[in-house]
C-alpha cells in the first residue's frame, strides 16, 4: 500500500548520515582493491548463473532500501561475474584492462559531475584541452589542429568522416542534405577495415555502397595499385571520390597500411586522409616500432582509443582533426540559450571554444580526468614500455606456436596480435574450423583464458590480441599448454 507523504517537506539525495556513507565508501574501496589485487587468483570468466539473471528481471523499486543492502547485492550478484578483461589472461577481441588509478579517477569525476560540453570557467574544460594538446604532440599534429575526447573509435570515426564529407562536398551539405544526383561521393578502405567505419558511413547517409572495400596484399595492407585503379574508375564513371581510410592496426591481424603512401595518393588526388588508429596508433610512443606508423602525422583526421592499448577504463577515445575550422564548421550550432560569452565575464565568458562545437554531444562527461591522472601517474615513457612489452610477449607466443608441431601459425605478429590454429599431429583439414571454434569455447568455459576466433582466408583461426598490462610470458606458456591439451581431447 502506497505511503502518504508530506509534500511540503523538501527532500534531497544526500545521505541523512554522512558518516555512515563514509564508512560504506571506505569498505567499497577496500573491497575493490582486494578484488583487483587478487584478480590472478580467479578464473578469467565464468557464466552468470540463471538464478542471478533472474534477479535482474524484477520490477522497478518504488521505495528505498538501505545503501548497505544495495551494495551487498552488488557484491553478491554483480561483482563476481565480470566480462573478465581485467584478468591477465584475457586476450579476446581488442579489449583493454583498465587500472587502479583509472578506477579512482572515475569516482572523482563522478563526484564533480562536470558537463564538459562547454563553459570556460571550470576545470574540466582545461583538463580536456591539456589532454588534447598532449595527443597532438604525441601524434605529430600541428598545434593549430583540433580534437575531442569521445566514447571510443565508433564515435571518433563518425566525427572524422562527417568532417571529411562536409568539407569535401561540392555544396553546403549541412544545409541541403544528401543529394546523390548532385554528388555521388565515394571513399576507400581495405577489406580489413573496422566495421565502425561502414556504420559511420551509413549513419552519414552515404550508404554502404559508397565505401569501396579494396583487397589487401600478402601483408594484409590495402593494395595500393587496386586502390588507385578504383579511384580512377570511379572518376570516369561520374563519382566523386573524397576520402581514403587508412588502418593503423587492423582488428583481425594488427596490420598497418602504408600510411605515407596513402597520404601521397590523397595529396595527388585531392582526397581527405582519415586514419583509424584505434589501438595501433599507440605504436608511435614505442621507439622500437614507431616507424610502423610513419605517416600517421599526415592524416587530416585521426581516430584512436585510450581504453584499449592505453589501459584506461571504458569508455574513452579521441579524434584529432588537422584543420580546426573544418571540424568546427561540421558541428557548431549555437542557439540563443547557448550563446558563448566573451571578455571573461560569467561562466560563458572566456577564450576557449566549447567542446560541443566539435561533436554531436552537448552533454559530455568528464572523461579527461582519468586520462590526465593516468598519464601524470605513469608518464608516457612507461606506457611506451608497456606497449613494447605486449608486442614482445606476442612475439614470444609466436615462437611457442612455431616450435609446436600441433599448432600452425597463420599470420605473424605485426604488433600485438597473432593468429594461429590447432592442427594436431595428424590433421584432418576438413574439421579444423569446427575444432578450433570448440577450443575457443572450451578455453573460455574453463576460465583459464579468453581468446577469440576470426576468419583468415576463409579459415577459422584462434586469435590473441594482447592489450593487457598484467600479462606475463608464463601466461602464454599456460595458454599453449591448455590449447594443445583441449585439442588432443577433442
Amino acid at each position: 500500500m502506497a505511503k502518504d507523504y508530506d509534500y511540503n517537506i523538501e527532500e534531497t539525495l544526500d545521505p541523512e548520515d554522512w558518516d555512515s556513507l563514509r564508512t560504506l565508501g571506505h569498505k567499497m574501496m577496500d573491497d575493490v582493491f582486494d578484488y583487483m589485487s587478487t584478480v590472478r587468483e580467479r578464473p578469467v570468466w565464468e557464466h552468470l548463473p540463471e538464478t542471478v539473471k533472474k534477479q535482474f528481471c524484477k520490477s522497478i523499486p518504488m521505495e528505498p532500501e538501505s545503501a548497505d543492502n544495495v551494495y551487498n547485492e552488488f557484491l553478491k550478484n554483480i561483482m563476481p561475474y565480470p566480462s573478465g578483461n581485467i584478468h591477465p589472461r584475457f586476450w579476446g577481441w581488442v579489449i583493454g584492462t583498465g587500472s587502479p588509478m583509472g578506477a579512482l579517477s572515475e569516482f572523482l569525476s563522478a563526484a564533480m559531475n562536470s558537463n564538459s560540453g562547454g563553459l570556460d570557467h571550470h576545470s574540466a574544460i582545461h583538463v580536456e584541452k591539456q589532454v588534447i594538446e598532449w595527443f597532438k604532440e604525441i601524434m605529430g599534429f600541428p598545434s593549430t589542429s583540433s580534437g575531442l575526447l569521445t566514447s571510443g573509435c565508433s564515435a571518433s570515426n563518425l566525427i572524422g568522416l562527417t568532417t571529411a564529407r562536409n568539407k569535401m562536398a561540392a555544396y553546403d551539405l549541412r544545409k541541403e542534405g544528401i543529394h546523390p544526383e548532385k554528388n555521388r561521393m565515394t571513399l576507400y578502405a581495405s577489406e580489413e577495415i573496422h566495421s565502425s567505419n561502414q556504420k559511420a558511413i551509413e549513419l552519414m547517409g552515404l550508404g554502404s555502397s559508397a565505401l569501396r572495400l579494396i583487397p589487401v596484399n600478402e601483408h594484409f595492407q590495402i593494395d595500393l595499385d587496386i586502390l588507385q585503379e578504383s579511384i580512377s574508375r570511379d572518376r570516369e564513371e561520374g563519382y566523386s571520390p573524397f576520402c581514403i581510410i587508412g588502418a593503423a592496426g587492423t582488428t583481425n591481424t594488427g596490420a598497418i597500411d602504408d600510411l605515407n603512401a596513402l597520404a601521397d595518393i590523397c595529396k595527388k588526388e585531392d582526397l581527405w586522409f582519415h586514419v583509424d588508429g584505434a589501438f595501433g596508433s599507440w605504436a608511435t610512443i614505442s621507439p622500437e616500432v614507431k616507424n610502423l606508423v610513419k605517416g600517421i602525422e599526415r592524416a587530416d583526421s585521426l581516430a584512436f582509443d585510450l581504453h584499449k592499448w592505453m589501459y584506461m577504463p571504458y569508455e574513452v577515445g579521441c579524434i584529432l582533426i588537422r584543420e580546426e575550422e573544418d571540424h568546427r564548421n561540421s558541428f557548431s550550432l549555437t542557439p540563443s540559450y547557448l550563446v558563448h560569452g566573451t571578455g571573461g565575464q560569467g561562466m560563458t565568458g572566456g577564450d576557449l571554444p566549447w567542446f560541443s562545437d566539435y561533436g554531436f554531444q552537448l552533454s559530455r562527461g568528464f572523461k579527461a580526468l582519468k586520462v590526465w591522472m593516468s598519464i601524470k601517474e605513469h608518464g608516457i615513457n612507461k606506457y611506451g614500455r608497456l606497449i613494447q612489452q605486449n608486442i614482445d610477449q606476442v612475439r614470444y607466443l609466436e615462437e611457442l606456436i612455431k616450435t609446436s608441431p600441433q599448432l600452425e601459425l597463420i599470420t605473424p605478429a605485426t604488433l600485438n596480435i597473432v593468429c594461429f590454429r590447432y592442427i594436431g599431429l595428424d590433421p584432418d583439414y576438413t574439421k579444423l574450423d569446427d575444432l578450433n571454434k570448440k577450443i575457443e569455447v572450451e578455453l573460455q568455459e574453463s576460465g583459464v583464458a579468453v581468446i577469440s576466433v576470426t576468419l583468415i582466408k576463409n579459415q577459422t583461426v584462434l586469435r590473441v590480441a594482447n592489450t593487457n598490462h598484467r600479462t606475463r610470458r608464463e601466461d602464454f606458456d599456460l595458454l599453449v599448454k591448455e590449447i594443445i591439451k583441449i585439442g588432443n581431447i577433442l
